[in-house]
């Protein structure tokens, strides 16, 4: 039975948050996967890590998509959270302060997709699989609560753990 959602940083959600993030988090699974199970990303990415990400404003509309492109686009910062914060800043008036936004990632961020995140000022971050390996908002480091940070925003891990964590498993088995 996988564990339930852990809350860490400021201020806890309420129930309606926990119903909401799993809405979203299955809003970004279906960049990933069809509802038959299929891969769902462009032909292009099937060799990138799938990860799926969005930004959504505080009233609840979607303002950014991302899902990696690394391997697609040659370039190393391709990752669904950056493409993701990308295309809301550009979508939000305030231009790159996305203060009132919460970033949804099927898998912890990376030390530099949750950098990212803090430089933004997102107010909220969502994931669903732990990454032990590489994660930064708590698995393998915390960058989101590090020392000096300007801006510490709440975070919600092991939203739909398994759900996310079974796209990884799939890939990664079929490079073993």
């Amino acid at each position: 039975m996988p564990n339930p959602p852990t809350i860490i940083g400021a201020g806890l959600p309420t129930p309606a948050h926990h119903s909401r993030d799993e809405d979203l988090l299955r809003q970004a699974l279906a960049l990933l996967v069809t509802a038959e199970g299929e891969d769902a990303r462009p032909k292009e990415c099937a060799e990138d890590v799938p990860v799926a990400a969005l930004v959504v404003d505080g009233t609840g509309q979607i303002v950014g998509r991302g899902i990696n492109r690394r391997e697609a686009d040659g370039d190393p910062t391709a990752h669904a959270e950056v493409l993701a914060l990308r295309e809301a800043a550009k979508n939000v008036g305030d231009g790159w302060r996305l203060e009132d936004c919460t970033l949804v990632v099927t898998l912890e961020p990376c030390t530099m997709c949750a950098g990212a995140a803090v430089g933004a000022r997102i107010n909220r971050i969502v994931f669903g699989a732990w990454e032990p390996k590489t994660g930064a908002c708590g698995s393998l480091i915390d960058v989101v609560r590090a020392p000096g940070q300007v801006h510490v925003p709440e975070v919600v891990g092991g939203v739909l753990e398994a759900e996310c964590a079974a796209p990884l498993e799939k890939f990664f088995a079929k490079k073993r």
